[in-house]
């Protein structure tokens, strides 16, 4: 289903605009630099779809808890705000998530609320699961949210995960990123269904569906899906119409490989692009250009201190190879 939406308070409408600036600002140092071959990871860019885990993160206020996929940046940034070991782990510095071993892949907060990202289809679905299940046992309140693309719904374990959801009456929102394509792949080609969220209804989840590209739009779905997940205790999927900008893998475009249209994409996506209309709604809200202009000097200049402090930084040691893989005691 979809909700019907009232204009939300100025504070949450900045809010929501200064996270869709830092991840689209983040991503674009990382085009500009990405080829001085300082940042030793593969990237798999955010761009165009940042509205979604930024309205998802917003709307949960901070009581989430995130499994994200590769494609990690916007959600690591939206739950976390944190540019600085954001940019230290793609520069492959130990002040990193990761120590600088993760990489783009691999970022992880745990005490910031961004429990992990990883490489592997799928597998961050099964353990947001778990999660719901500890918070419900634990009473925190806290929700568990993991993102995917929707090239993950051809995993078992995606509809393994939605029946245990189920069954076990856990408040988790499954979040699909639905780009339209398995890397390159379209939906009909390997989907046998036609909408996700017929699919999923059966098996007693809550299902919401939207096709705005509104960031304001995804946080009052958000917000509804949480609070509905926790007072009936079932878990709820949110199909969430979205397109990125660039290829699968890269910093680069893929026009040229003839499996999307660049008008069409520019049509339907990059003329209705979230930041540029989240900005316009400031403006229309009497948000004066100079005050937009601050904020975003100010994001700018807290990217520029991160990659400072990142190049400033130390870079892993051998030894440290295999530190974190296994539980170490303090």
């Amino acid at each position: 289903m979809s909700l019907a939406r009232e204009p939300l308070p100025t504070d949450t409408a900045i809010q929501l605009f200064k996270s869709l600036f830092l991840a689209r600002r983040c991503e674009e140092y990382i085009v500009k630099h990405y080829p001085e071959n300082q940042m030793r990871t593969p990237m798999h860019m955010s761009m165009g779809q940042e509205f979604v885990p930024v309205g998802v993160c917003a709307a949960l206020e901070g009581k989430a808890d995130v499994f994200a996929s590769y494609r990690s940046h916007a959600a690591f940034l939206a739950q976390t705000h944190d540019t600085d070991r954001f940019f230290s782990e793609l520069y492959g510095r130990t002040s990193g998530t990761g120590e600088g071993k993760g990489g783009s892949m691999h970022l992880a907060a745990p005490d910031q609320g961004h429990m992990l990202s990883t490489g592997v289809i799928a597998t961050q679905i099964p353990v947001a699961v778990g999660a719901a299940f500890a918070n419900r046992q634990l009473g925190n309140g806290r929700t568990a949210v993991a993102f995917f693309g929707d090239g993950a719904a051809d995993a078992g374990v995606f509809w393994e995960s939605v029946n245990a959801a189920a069954l076990f009456g856990l408040p988790v929102l499954f979040v699909c990123e639905d780009n339209g394509y398995a890397v390159d792949t379209p939906r009909e080609a390997h989907q046998a269904f036609a909408s996700l969220c017929d699919a999923v209804r059966p098996f007693g989840c809550d299902t919401y569906a939207d096709e705005s590209g509104d960031v304001e739009s995804v946080y009052g779905l958000a917000r509804a899906a949480a609070e509905k997940a926790h007072r009936d205790r079932r878990p709820a999927l949110l199909n969430i119409k979205c397109c990125r900008y660039l290829e699968h893998v890269g910093i680069g475009t893929d026009w040229s490989w003839g499996y999307r249209d660049r008008t069409a994409v520019e049509r339907e996506w990059i003329s209705r692009d979230a930041l540029k209309v989240q900005r316009a709604r400031l403006v229309a809200g009497q948000i004066g250009e100079e005050a937009i202009a601050a904020m975003e000097r100010e994001i700018d200049l807290a990217i520029q201190a991160s990659v400072r402090k990142a190049a400033a930084a130390a870079i892993p040691t051998p030894d440290r190879l295999h530190a974190g893989v296994f539980h170490e005691k303090a």
